[in-house]
């Protein structure tokens, strides 16, 4: 089997690889000239655990190419995934813009059956548009050639991805037509002999269950986070709070841990084309409402905690941050806290030292020179006022606090993702603050 990858980002990269790995003949597109040679020459544009070397092995064996031409990947292609972008509008609509044109660009370089499978994160409809533009390029060309179109959303990690991709949870296909679902059985054979879910269903429900996935844990997140702000208020410990609703087998313990808010590129997006969604359909989504609004707020809890303690005036102080992606493994800057916090930072007057171990290219294209990059976890702490702790990476789990408290100027740590222990921080002399307890009382 022939399959076509048109986007080689994130999710098309990532989908086209893991489907090589398994033996399948695949053709990465994309129209992003340097990208491909890129690509060609085994430099890849992202940075995923393990990608690299999997990129390498089947390219190295023939199994995964690479093109810009659309036209030559369809060559005897039976199944065409879009995998590209849809940037959200300032409304928080998805732009459709890229996957209509990639339908478009089929329906005119098709020339036998295909199957046309929505890949890229797509609002409730996108499937009919996709069949429609499709049609009318055939209908242009005054040819009758047979095609269906499927979706089939990723629930792939930043991280993780490839674990994801290849230990799928469930794997989610929505069609119409019997011959599309005999065709996906067959390309996904070799990720379901383990017993990994497959689950069938129309298109609109495949569609509306990749948002309400991305929301239902943006909701938990928000949730906790509003639960930990109340902690500090009335005097009880998030931390316990945490463990204790995490036991309970029907809310379990992933994505209620407090902290600073989500970023990268699914949930803030998802959530936005979500409630826009609704509101095409004059329904009002109160609670994603209140889980957006939650969220943004959260971003700068941090930052008001340092203003508060540094009694309103952070102007001249020098603010060290260790974590500038959205969160570990990834060097995705995306909705980043960090981006906000950083902002409000320099507004108020204040220098910013930061270190991440993967996003310190990705922030100095961001940021550029208006923050100072340090060239390890330690160097950003050199005379600097305070610790910010904002990405949660291992290398920070355990650090040298002999070492941290040489070098700040005061020992004072703001901990955005709550991975150090009160009392061993005050124990050795430290001002400490994290998220949902007084560490004050």
């Amino acid at each position: 089997m022939k399959v076509a990858i048109v986007g080689s980002g994130y999710v098309g990269l990532v989908t086209g690889t893991c489907f090589a790995e398994v033996g399948i003949e695949v053709i990465c597109v994309d129209t992003d000239t340097q990208k491909i040679e890129n690509l060609k020459n085994g430099i890849i544009p992202i940075y995923e655990p393990g990608l690299e070397d999997m990129v390498h092995r089947n390219t190295q064996k023939g199994r995964l190419q690479f093109t810009t031409n659309l036209s030559e990947a369809l060559e005897d292609c039976e199944v065409m995934f879009i995998a590209v972008g849809t940037p959200p509008g300032t409304d928080g609509s998805a732009d459709l813009q890229y996957v209509l044109s990639v339908a478009r660009d089929c329906g005119k370089s098709m020339k036998d059956y295909m199957l046309i499978v929505t890949k890229s994160t797509v609002p409730v409809g996108t499937a009919q548009k996709v069949k429609d533009t499709l049609q009318d390029e055939l209908n242009k060309r005054g040819v009758n050639i047979p095609f269906d179109v499927a979706s089939n959303p990723e629930f792939l990690k930043e991280g993780a991805a490839i674990d994801d991709f290849l230990k799928p949870d469930r794997i989610i296909v929505g069609l119409d037509s019997p011959r599309a679902e005999e065709l996906m059985k067959s390309l996904y054979k070799p990720f379901t002999l383990n017993g990994h879910p497959f689950i069938f269903m129309d298109i609109t429900s495949a569609e509306m269950t990749k948002y309400a996935a991305n929301a239902m844990l943006a909701t938990k997140i928000s949730f906790m986070n509003d639960i930990a702000n109340l902690c500090e208020i009335v005097g009880a410990d998030i931390n316990m709070v945490r463990k204790g609703i995490g036991s309970d087998s029907r809310i379990g313990n992933k994505f209620i841990y407090p902290g600073i808010g989500y970023g990268g590129s699914c949930f803030p997006k998802d959530v936005k084309a979500l409630i826009y969604t609704a509101s095409q359909f004059k329904y009002e989504l109160r609670v994603l409402k209140a889980v957006e609004a939650v969220n943004l707020d959260q971003k700068l809890v941090l930052f008001n905690k340092m203003l508060k303690y540094f009694n309103g005036d952070l102007n001249g102080k020098t603010i060290a941050i260790w974590g500038l992606s959205f969160k570990p493994q990834t060097d995705d800057m995306r909705e980043a806290p960090s981006l906000v916090i950083i902002k409000k930072l320099l507004e108020a007057g204040a220098k910013v030292r930061a270190y991440d171990p993967l996003a310190m290219k990705e922030a100095k294209h961001l940021l550029g020179d208006s923050i100072i990059y340090g060239e390890d976890q330690y160097d950003a702490l050199i005379d600097a006022d305070c610790l910010l702790l904002v990405t949660e990476w291992p290398e920070f789990r355990v650090p040298n606090f002999n070492i941290i408290k040489k070098l700040l100027n005061k020992p004072v740590i703001f901990d955005g993702r709550n991975i150090y222990e009160i009392a061993e921080l005050k124990r050795k002399g430290f001002d400490y603050f994290c998220i949902g307890v007084d560490t004050t009382r």
